[in-house]
């Protein structure tokens, strides 16, 4: 039984879905280049700054500061934010830098995958991102 449940988990793996469009900014003057070239916008839990790109790809990157709570919980917003994007990835134009800030000042209880989703669906409205 066990190793038909690793079999399954390994093939279930294989068939996600995954952001083939999508690349990250790993860099700190990648982040840099964004955060003073690029577009900002505002929403009530994020902060987006987007700069056009020369690729054919989207390059993400996601910043939460220390300061706002402990890593399993920076993780958890930054989990949230990935797969949101993910699933609003096929409707957004492609060739652009995104970079998403969370709020000093949203709390964490705040951070539910719907409170981020209509927050990030607001902002790429307003950024003129959707095809």
């Amino acid at each position: 039984m066990a190793a038909f449940l690793v079999a399954f988990f390994a093939m279930y793996r294989k068939v996600g879905k995954k952001m083939n469009n999508t690349g990250t900014l790993k860099k700190n003057y990648e982040f840099k280049n964004v955060l003073t070239k690029g577009k900002y916008y505002s929403g009530k839990y994020i902060d987006i700054y987007i700069q056009k790109n020369k690729k054919e790809i989207n390059v993400i990157g996601i910043a939460v500061g220390t300061k706002i709570a402990k890593a399993t919980k920076r993780n958890r917003i930054k989990r949230l934010i990935r797969e949101n994007y993910r699933l609003l990835e096929p409707k957004i134009e492609v060739g652009n830098n995104i970079l998403f800030l969370w709020k000093k000042k949203s709390s964490i209880e705040n951070a539910t995958f719907n409170n981020i989703k209509k927050d990030m669906e607001n902002i790429f409205y307003h950024a003129n991102l959707y095809k």
